[in-house]
């Protein structure tokens, strides 16, 4: 008779079975002659001195005890279904290329080439690429635009819904859920909507860990039988940057093709250090999440408060929210409008981080964004709060000639695959209007293109382009960096 198998230890989300390998790897003291080749940081002195040799002594390559991200059957395979449990998902799966690697994986996982899919215009530049890369037809849904803010709402239900019964072959229906600036849509009726007509749900909730595990949040994707989440674990719930889950339910797509899908294109050395923490961030959400959240969601309105008590800026919350295209509302998020002061948001944005040391997440034609979490304290509010005070008494002017919007309704000429593989010749942007693009061009962050490739260059669009370069945006995209130049389609 063979050696009796060992019992497997129950798991509970007190446990990190992943971290707790990796520590146990680095107890051991172990010679390494694999990769990587600083061998925990002996042959890399100056990076061993800026991270620390605790960081590099388990910035490991793939080994039996610390198991396979491709292939996961021990270590790994528990620390994702501890992140299946936490999340009320069937499956999930460790990513280290980004929710951008998540979005791309759930879309390829439900479409092929040729196939269509209903979205928003408004969504994050990685899902466009998805569409590129496997050739899916977009079926865009216009998220529509808040009359007084000027930014891009959510899909309502029931321009979901016309969209669903204009196009029954679609294979599925993408969500943001929330938008950069915090807005949700009827996640719920969605999800009905589609599966009634036997399309798949997949959301971007990218900036929402949180729904999963604070009160008084938002519904998640998971709640609401939604098919996938693809979510930013690193962006609100703790863990180190690039590092996201997969989770999703299994009625619809069978986990064990999503892995293969995400081996596609999933890196087959993936960092130790990205899955360790999501492990970890884990563990921190499952036992203390409500209690971290409560404490999120307190300094945010507080700050909303104090903003909106200075005058001139509005930091906006639920109150915005209509049930239709602004369904709910992600409270955790500080999104401000500063047109009332004169002032671009991505000009706030400057003079925070030149002029006061303040680094905020972002600012665009009318709106900032500054994203509070766990780490964040009254006395940061304070300063991020008297700090607007100064900037308002001395800066503030009439605003005069200021874009009151950032949503650009796009006109769809070709599919983005054809644009962005068709014959191109390189035109001046300045006079590219009335051109198609085959290039994005976008602001980042947050990365929603105002130009994806197969849409026609408009008045409006050259316009705004023109705009956030003159008022300090990072805008991107382009194959020429200077942004003198853009390509187009070939007539």
């Amino acid at each position: 008779m063979g050696e009796p198998q060992a019992v497997r230890k129950r798991l509970v989300q007190g446990d990190a079975p992943l971290y707790e390998a990796m520590a146990e790897y680095r107890a051991r003291r172990v010679v390494p002659f694999d990769v990587p080749g600083h061998k925990q940081g002996r042959g890399t002195p100056e990076l061993t001195d800026f991270l620390g040799k605790a960081c590099l002594s388990v910035d490991v390559n793939s080994m039996k005890p610390l198991d396979n991200v491709s292939h996961p059957t021990s270590v790994i395979r528990d620390a994702e279904a501890l992140a299946a449990e936490a999340f009320a998902a069937d499956a999930a799966f460790l990513m280290v290329g980004g929710t951008t690697s998540a979005v791309q994986a759930m879309m390829m996982s439900v479409c092929k080439g040729g196939d269509s899919i209903i979205l928003p215009r408004n969504v994050h530049r990685s899902a466009i690429n998805a569409l590129i890369l496997c050739g899916i037809n977009p079926v865009y849904v216009d998220p529509g635009t808040h009359s007084r803010l000027g930014i891009s709402l959510g899909m309502a239900a029931e321009d979901v819904e016309a969209a669903v019964k204009s196009h029954p072959c679609a294979k599925a229906v993408f969500v943001n859920n929330p938008t950069y600036y915090g807005v949700c849509p009827d996640l719920r009726r969605i999800t009905e909507i589609a599966h009634a007509a036997g399309m798949a749900v997949l959301a971007d909730e990218a900036h929402g860990t949180h729904f999963y595990f604070g009160e008084d949040m938002p519904a998640s994707a998971m709640s609401v039988g939604a098919d996938m989440a693809s979510i930013s674990m690193h962006k609100t719930g703790g863990s180190l940057t690039q590092s996201s889950l997969l989770v999703m339910k299994s009625a619809r797509v069978e986990p064990a093709y999503v892995r293969t899908i995400i081996n596609l294109t999933q890196t087959t050395s993936a960092s130790y250090l990205l899955m360790g923490s999501i492990d970890i961030a884990r563990k921190s959400l499952a036992m203390n999440g409500a209690a971290t959240f409560r404490k999120v969601l307190g300094l945010a309105e507080y700050a909303r408060q104090e903003i909106n008590g200075i005058g001139g800026y509005y930091a906006f919350s639920r109150e915005i929210t209509n049930g239709r295209d602004a369904y709910d509302f992600d409270a955790t998020k500080l999104s401000v409008h500063t047109l009332g002061i004169g002032l671009a948001g991505v000009e706030v944005y400057d003079t925070l981080r030149d002029g006061y040391g303040i680094q905020i997440e972002f600012g665009d034609a009318g709106n900032m964004l500054a994203v509070i979490s766990v780490g964040d304290n009254e006395y940061a509010i304070e300063r991020l709060v008297s700090s607007l005070s100064e900037i308002k008494r001395l800066h503030s002017r009439d605003g005069l000639g200021l874009w009151d919007h950032e949503y650009i309704p796009p006109v769809v000429r070709l599919s983005p695959q054809e644009a962005f593989y068709a014959k191109r010749r390189s035109v001046p942007l300045r006079s590219s209007e009335g051109e198609i693009s085959s290039e994005f061009v976008m602001c980042y962050p947050p990365g929603v293109p105002i130009l994806a490739p197969g849409e026609l260059i408009t008045k409006d669009a050259l316009g705004y382009v023109l705009y956030a370069m003159e008022k300090g945006s990072l805008v991107m995209g382009p194959k020429d960096m200077t942004l003198e130049h853009i390509e187009v389609v070939e007539k």
